[in-house]
């Protein structure tokens, strides 16, 4: 059989050019592969990262806006016709939860109630065997501090930012304030001189809406 020169040879190099273009195509292939996988990676681990911080800064916040006596909170706002979220912004602001709490003029307990205003409340309630202690106990500070901001709501057509005024200041002040014209118009506070009693009001809206944010089920009403 004859042979005919150069063709065996050029069929050898077009096998071997086939397989060259194969093997590189199968490396570019694997190599699309391989950076896809490490974008999944990235992707997931941008995820992961994501809601770790998410329920880290909720954990966070939670330490920060800590919810005790849940069940009282609710109980007394309900039976007052008052926001839980709007009382458990109250004990936030007034004594961090804590209901041993007592202020440099007197003030006790978690909502924080002067003995004078504790007596006058036990009065209103109807409350026979009432003493400045009882206002250390969660349960009866969280009823006469909801009687008083619903007392306070009431007073003032249901004007939040007023009653949290009076609540911080007195309504002595706030009725001043409402009959100066530096600080009202047509019966309606325009500025709080205090500015004790201005940031408190502030606070106490702010962390109303954080508890809503944060305890949407526990103080579901």
């Amino acid at each position: 059989m004859m042979v005919v020169p150069g063709k065996a040879s050029g069929k050898k190099r077009g096998t071997g050019a086939t397989r060259s273009a194969a093997a590189k195509k199968k490396r570019k292939q694997s190599a699309r592969a391989r950076a896809l996988r490490t974008a999944g990676i990235a992707l997931l681990s941008v995820v992961l990262l994501s809601v770790g911080a998410y329920f880290l800064n909720i954990r966070m916040e939670k330490n920060t806006y800590r919810l005790a006596y849940a069940e009282a909170i609710l109980r007394e706002s309900g039976a007052f016709g008052l926001d839980p979220c709007l009382v458990a912004a109250v004990i936030h602001c007034e004594s961090r939860g804590q209901a041993e709490a007592c202020s440099p003029k007197g003030a006790r307990g978690l909502m924080q109630i002067m003995p004078a205003t504790g007596e006058w409340i036990s009065e209103k309630l109807a409350l026979t065997s009432f003493t400045e202690d009882a206002l250390y106990e969660a349960d009866v500070n969280i009823r006469f501090g909801c009687w008083y901001l619903s007392y306070l709501l009431e007073k003032y057509d249901g004007e939040k930012d007023l009653a949290l005024a009076a609540y911080n200041a007195g309504p002595g002040n706030v009725k001043k304030w409402l009959e100066d014209p530096a600080y009202s118009e047509n019966g309606r506070l325009t500025a709080i001189p205090f500015s004790e009693t201005e940031a408190y009001v502030k606070r106490v809206n702010a962390a109303s809406e954080k508890y809503r944010e944060l305890y949407e089920e526990e103080l579901a009403q």
